[in-house]
Formats: structure tokens, C-alpha cells, sequence
């Protein structure tokens, strides 16, 4: 019987499965493609059977590999719950809120506005902030990294979760100062069907939707000139390489509209929504504290609405 396959190993084999690229899955992983490649030799000793293909066409998954798999991933999937749970009871017991956030708060002093109301009503809390990449729609919520998050919607399994809207900004679209549309001080969304677009990775499908604007496209797929993982220097960078353009939330736009690249108002999407968003099932008084905070309130309890929000 097989014993001792190690965390990392199954990681490390996920990856790989993914991938199908031993230098890309070691990029993903921060190590080394030789010791990657020897940590999956390791693990094939252990099992007894090879689990990829290796050849000058390529990597490829063997019978073994392709069974072991789901498997693999069910175990890592129940480790990160159990790691989740043991962190949030720690939190819980040093009174310590992490604030998961995929884009900065800004906005005139939001964050620290609604750090002062926190901390009026529960001076003895620690809050520790958590830069997460887009990746993760969902700022850290969902595996439990992160105790309430500024996220946008839409969130993927939204009945997951309840949220404060705490800014609803115009969608504005960002694009080389030298592109031919720049010159127009206003825009319409007609115009910027055929346009390359930079997308969110598609691990968030419904927010990577919400920003190619797929509801104002009337059934015609975006083109997709690349994707980016950060709202501010990747996406910047991608702007002023030509790569494409894309929309941004006016609370975003100065973070983009640098040398090289303007912002302008676009006719013909909705709004964007930027909220402060917690599990449905996370009760702990600290989180529902921090969502009054992010409401306005620093003591009443708001309670919960039909549409996630907290009705103020």
C-alpha cells in the first residue's frame, strides 16, 4: 500500500496535470523546472506507475495519471477547507479580521473611514489587510483566506455570500492615448465591439463577463487581446504595448490614465458596484461589525436584503 504521498506532491502533480508544461507548472509553482520534474519522478517511484508522457511532441497525462487526478484534487480541495477552518477559529480566538481586497479601497478615505467606525465599536480588534490577485473574484472568501473582502460583482455562487455596496461607479473605457478613438471625448459601446479586449483570467467567469461587458455586446464574442491579473501596472503595461483595450470603474481610472493612456466615458454599459462582502454563513460578530462599518453604521445592526446588500 502506498504511504506518505506529501501535500506538495499532489500539488506539485495538479499542476503539472493542468498545465501539461513542466516550465510552465513550475513558474506557477515558484520552483525550479528540474526539481519539479524530480519531485514528480519521486512520486511516480512511490506509486509504482508513471503518471505523464513525456516526449518532443509534449506532456500528456497516462491512464494512471488521468484516475489519480480528481482524486488529487478532492484531497488538496479538503486540505485548504481544514486549513481555512483552523485559521478562521484562530482568528476568531485573537479577535484579528483579514480584509481581503483585489483592488485598493481608495476612494476619498473609504478604508479608513470605515476603520474608524470599526474600531470605535471594537477597539480590541486587529485587522490585517490581504492583497489578492483577480484570480480569486472573490478577494479570499471563498476558501476561507479572508474574512470579509472588497470584491466586485458580480461574485461567483453570490447566494454564498451577503454584501454592502459601498461605491457604484460608470464603467469608463481605458485605451492608448494614440488609439483613433481616443480623440472623441465620449465613446459608445458600438464602437468598441471589434476592439481587442484585456480580460480578467477565467477563473472568475462571471466578473471576467462583467468587464468584457458580454450583456452589451448583443450575442457577438469579445476578442480577447490578453489577460491580465492586476487592475493597475499589468493592465497598464498591457495598454500602452497595444495589446487591448479595456473597461475600468471611475474609482479606477487614475490608477490607468498615466502617460500613454486616457480614460473615456462609454454610452451603452451599466454601472460597475464595489462592495464589502462576507460568507452567508460567517455570523461572527466581528464580521457583521465591519459590514455596518462599510454601511455607515458604527453600532446598529443593518439587516440582511433579497439582493445581498444590507438594507440601510
Amino acid at each position: 500500500m502506498t504511504m506518505d504521498v506529501h501535500g506538495r506532491d499532489l500539488r506539485y502533480f495538479v499542476t503539472v496535470a493542468e498545465e501539461l508544461h513542466f516550465t510552465r507548472a513550475a513558474e506557477r509553482l515558484y520552483v525550479s523546472q528540474p526539481a519539479l520534474s524530480k519531485q514528480i519522478r519521486a512520486l511516480e517511484r512511490q506509486l509504482g506507475a508513471p503518471l505523464f508522457d513525456r516526449d518532443r511532441h509534449g506532456v500528456r497525462l497516462t491512464p494512471v495519471g488521468t484516475t489519480l487526478l480528481p482524486h488529487a484534487r478532492a484531497v488538496l480541495a479538503a486540505w485548504a477547507e481544514a486549513d481555512g477552518a483552523v485559521r478562521r477559529a484562530r482568528a476568531a480566538e485573537r479577535s484579528t479580521l483579514v480584509v481581503g481586497m483585489s483592488t485598493s479601497p481608495g476612494r476619498g478615505g473609504l478604508l479608513p473611514a470605515i476603520r474608524s467606525r470599526f474600531t470605535e465599536a471594537h477597539p480590541e480588534a486587529v485587522l490585517k489587510l490581504r492583497q489578492v490577485g483577480w484570480e480569486d473574484p472573490t478577494a479570499g472568501l471563498a476558501d476561507g483566506a479572508s474574512d470579509v473582502a472588497f470584491v466586485w460583482l458580480p461574485l461567483p455562487a453570490a447566494e454564498r455570500f451577503r454584501w454592502v455596496v459601498v461605491a457604484a461607479e460608470p464603467r469608463l473605457v481605458a485605451l492608448p492615448e494614440a488609439h483613433p478613438l481616443a480623440a472623441r471625448e465620449r465613446l459608445d459601446f458600438a464602437d468598441l465591439l471589434d476592439e481587442p479586449f484585456l480580460a480578467l483570467p477565467d477563473t472568475g467567469p462571471e466578473l471576467r463577463d462583467h468587464w468584457l461587458a458580454l450583456d452589451a455586446r448583443g450575442g457577438r464574442p469579445p476578442v480577447v487581446g490578453a489577460e491580465i491579473a492586476s487592475v493597475a501596472d499589468e493592465t497598464y503595461e498591457a495598454l500602452v504595448g497595444g495589446l487591448g483595450i479595456c473597461l475600468v470603474a471611475a474609482g479606477n481610472a487614475p490608477l490607468l490614465a498615466r502617460d500613454g493612456v486616457v480614460t473615456r466615458p462609454v454610452d451603452g454599459v451599466g454601472p460597475s458596484h464595489f462592495v464589502l462582502a462576507h460568507r452567508a454563513d460567517d455570523t461572527r460578530p466581528l464580521v457583521r461589525a465591519y459590514a455596518e462599518a462599510a454601511a455607515g453604521r458604527s453600532g446598529q445592526a443593518g439587516r440582511a436584503g433579497r439582493s445581498g446588500s444590507y438594507e440601510r
